[in-house]
């Protein structure tokens, strides 16, 4: 049973919106409340489109499914301020997945309400005599939820209480799951194929999905269901199916539909296109650029239209953009000083709380393991990347406070040497070349960081990050502009649309297959190199804060080993999107997390604390599978057993 109130049959659609090119928000007339009734009419199922945009919000850009999507694999590890919700996920004795962790569930909660709205358009719609093109808006959501779906918790039902697919306006005691082959041969596969067949080339609205988007679910959707079908390393699935495609194709088949489609995404853009550079994907000031091709959007112009206010507290609940807040640390603990002589009347935050992509609000839930740092991103130089994902400077901005510090234009840092506004307060090092002497506890700075000789900041090497001080995310960073010369807003949910689909992932995509036996035109490597040589192209500097143009893409290319592995597009794949919300996917569908993720090294959660801790992790195949969330059980009026026989096993 897939439970809905007849009053809020569309799911939680407390504003009804839809996006425009002249302020690219969700804007149609809000509703508070959206009745069956209501939806029996023409303009009910003309406004619901916009709940299906909506649904976005719940998910993209919401630090608990962050941690849900990134805790517990290779990339991270909870921080100093985290709770259950972090710990639970790291797989390392903090607490157990189970049927009641948050995280966990919030797949199930937000997308089976959108998928009965997406029946009920297909439904529906066609007797209002909305297009096609139109409809198959809705036939795309509903391939991407269950997609989402499938990967999360293995089969799961089809039927919401009014028969397979159909829209359903009555609650229901009881549920079936479906196999994984039933949900994708049904589901998945053929509403992505006839939304690639009936949607426009260019959105209907700014934002809007598109052939090329549903393209890019399909292949990825092909690709994923090609590795659940080989199963190389004998992960269970639920309910219990045997790996057989019931149109009888085999796993090799499904990898050449993957390449092929990714293929002819790359080969038929549209409007879509790689940027120049990887900093020009990421920088706040180029939100929704090309390579953007479906984001949860977010505007800093509308309380209203934002669904949270923009310039207020954030909630750090959806739908607030909030992510971003998990992996800050609190870097206005660090401290510098008005004098030479350090009284404490004169030590002051250097390094205030600015709504500024580097900076932001700081939350210390989650945190790069020192492997990502050291071994991830290796290749500082010529690879742009990790300037492009990470704040490894931190710059003097007390001068923007509006109090008495405005004119202070100088203050005293490591090694009592002077520091101006802008100038570097606190710096982590590339490698581990050099070793700082660093404070014990927190130290005069603070918060524990070291120094080096004739160095006015204080530094920390890639060894001596931890679970309170390491460096930020400034990919999906913080980004205003309606406060240009203060600290701004940093205490309210972002702004920036949460991007979901890039127009790079066709690479990825189409190069994973070829690895796994599909045949084309590009190689893995020729395909790779596309992402590696656009890697090596510098535009800015963000450790540095300066422009710097530079073309390593020969040298990137020259590195790129002669034979591709499924291992080295994992680490390819972390270097593109770390942060982003694919990894925990990436491995589960590879198979590769307890293998990636078994162990991994990082710092204690106290300040001056620089010893490496090795970390072991208990990662069981069962926890390929999320449990089915507990209200879930709950509301279902059927006997132990059988919500016993609904629960993923392990759980």
């Amino acid at each position: 049973m897939i439970k809905f109130n007849k009053k809020m049959i569309i799911g939680a659609i407390f504003l009804s919106l839809t996006f425009t090119g002249c302020n690219e928000i969700l804007d149609e007339q809000p509703r508070s409340g959206y009745s069956v009734e209501y939806f029996n009419t023409p303009d009910g199922v003309k406004q619901s489109f916009t709940a299906l945009y909506r649904q976005l919000r719940l998910l993209y850009g919401n630090g608990y499914f962050m941690s849900n999507c990134q805790n517990g694999t290779d990339e991270s590890t909870w921080a100093q301020s985290a709770d259950g919700n972090f710990k639970e996920l790291d797989m390392s004795g903090q607490g157990n997945i189970n049927p009641n962790t948050f995280p966990t569930s919030m797949v199930w909660g937000a997308f089976f309400p959108y998928i009965n709205t997406a029946n009920g358009i297909i439904e529906k719609g066609p007797g209002f005599d909305i297009p096609e093109a139109m409809i198959s808006e809705a036939r795309f959501f509903r391939g991407f939820d269950y997609f989402m779906l499938v990967q999360t918790y293995g089969g799961i039902p089809l039927d919401l209480g009014a028969g397979e697919l159909k829209y359903n306006t009555l609650p229901s005691t009881t549920s079936v799951r479906n196999t994984v082959p039933e949900v994708y041969t049904k589901a998945v596969f053929p509403d992505l194929k006839k939304a690639i067949d009936n949607l426009p080339t260019s959105p209907r609205v700014t934002g809007g999905v598109t052939k090329n988007v549903a393209r890019l679910i399909l292949a990825k959707a092909y690709l994923t269901y090609g590795w659940w079908l080989q199963n190389p390393n004998n992960i269970p699935t639920y309910p219990e199916a045997a790996r057989n495609d019931p149109d009888g194709h085999n796993a090799q088949w499904y990898f050449q539909q993957a390449y092929d489609m990714a293929m002819s995404g790359i080969n038929n853009p549209g409007g879509y296109a790689l940027q120049p550079t990887f900093y020009d994907v990421n920088v706040g000031s180029n939100d929704r650029n090309t390579e953007s091709m479906l984001y949860a959007d977010h505007t800093q112009s509308s309380t209203y239209y934002n669904e949270s206010d923009p310039v207020g507290f954030g909630s750090g609940w959806a739908p607030d953009n909030f992510a971003a807040w998990m992996q800050t640390w609190n870097y206005t603990a660090i401290k510098s000083s008005k004098t030479t002589a350090w009284a404490p009347a004169d030590v002051v935050s250097s390094v205030q709380r600015e709504a500024a992509q580097s900076l932001g609000r700081p939350w210390v839930r989650m945190c790069p393991t020192i492997g990502v740092i050291k071994n991830t991103f290796a290749d500082k130089t010529n690879d742009s990347r990790y300037d492009g994902t990470f704040v490894t400077t931190y710059r003097g901005n007390w001068n923007k406070n509006g109090t008495g510090l405005t004119s202070v234009g100088t203050l005293y840092n490591a090694n009592n040497l002077p520091v101006q506004p802008g100038g570097a307060i606190l710096s982590f090092l590339s490698d581990d070349s050099q070793t700082p002497t660093y404070a014990t506890g927190a130290g005069q700075n603070g918060v524990g960081a070291g120094t080096l000789p004739n160095r006015a900041d204080w530094v920390i090497a890639p060894s001596g990050i931890s679970r309170i001080v390491y460096p930020g995310l400034w990919k999906i960073g913080t980004y205003r502009t309606d406060d240009p010369n203060g600290l701004g807003y940093p205490n309210a949910g972002l702004t920036r649309p949460f991007t979901i689909a890039k127009f790079s992932e066709f690479y990825f995509i189409a190069a994973e297959a070829a690895v796994k036996g599909a045949s084309g035109a590009m190689s893995a490597r020729d395909l790779i190199n596309v992402i590696r040589a656009r890697a090596g192209k510098w535009k800015f500097n963000n450790a540095q804060n300066t422009s710097y143009v530079a073309d390593n893409s020969a040298a990137m290319i020259a590195a790129t080993p002669a034979t591709i592995t499924i291992d080295y597009i994992l680490a390819e794949r972390s270097r593109e999107y770390y942060g982003e919300f694919y990894r925990w996917y990436d491995l589960v569908r590879t198979q590769k997390w307890a293998e990636y993720a078994a162990t991994y090294q990082i710092g204690g959660a106290s300040y001056g604390d620089h010893t490496p801790q090795t970390v072991t992790r208990n990662i069981q195949p069962f926890h390929y599978l999320r449990p089915i969330p507990q209200g879930q059980l709950d509301a279902m009026e059927v006997s132990a057993d059988v919500k016993a026989k609904y629960q993923n096993p392990g759980y």
